[in-house]
């Protein structure tokens, strides 16, 4: 048996999949697909991965690898936060529910709240926004475009992406009070 989403979600979709299908079809443009493909891929791990190892580099051995440790754990803590509600409310892809809106990228699973890429780009900007906020003119937009990403690839309601906002921003602001 399928599991179904709450209520909420079929409200929600209704009212934003005709600005999702509109995002999602300036992916005709193959620039601009290329582009969000590019951050997506990016938000996938790489960026992250390389934030992480490169804190010992940024801030000296021991406080670079104390932060390695604490943005390790906040990553983890926040995925395994990500993954019990994304299985428990089991909102679908919007090019799922609706067949007008394109799918540009394969998508890992069929659900779609939250978006675990925003959560990430958020969390990060957030946690660098703490120890190095001279990364962030670089950073932000990165992030943005992570986030306009998973819209305009069909792969997230709006929603989606603002939710997964809100929890990496949490996260972020969780883990930074837990150390000081």
């Amino acid at each position: 048996m399928k599991p179904r989403a709450p209520a909420v979600f079929d409200r929600l979709d209704t009212l934003e999949w005709h600005l999702c299908q509109r995002l999602a079809g300036f992916s005709i443009h193959r620039p601009w697909l290329w582009s969000l493909r590019l951050a997506s891929k990016a938000g996938d791990w790489p960026i992250w991965v390389a934030l992480i190892a490169g804190q010992p580099w940024l801030h000296g051995r021991d406080e670079g690898w104390r932060l390695t440790f604490h943005y390790t754990l906040t990553a983890l803590v926040a995925i395994a936060f990500y993954r019990l509600v994304k299985t428990r409310l089991c909102r679908e892809r919007p090019f799922i529910t609706f067949s007008s809106i394109a799918c540009q990228e394969p998508a890992r699973d069929r659900y779609s709240f939250p978006s675990g890429h925003t959560m990430h780009a958020v969390m990060f900007c957030t946690l660098v926004a703490a120890h190095s906020p001279w990364l962030l003119p670089a950073l932000i937009p990165v992030a943005a475009l992570i986030a306009i990403s998973r819209v305009g690839l069909g792969l997230h309601y709006i929603s989606d992406v603002i939710a997964g906002a809100a929890i990496g921003y949490a996260m972020a602001l969780a883990s930074l009070a837990l150390i000081a």
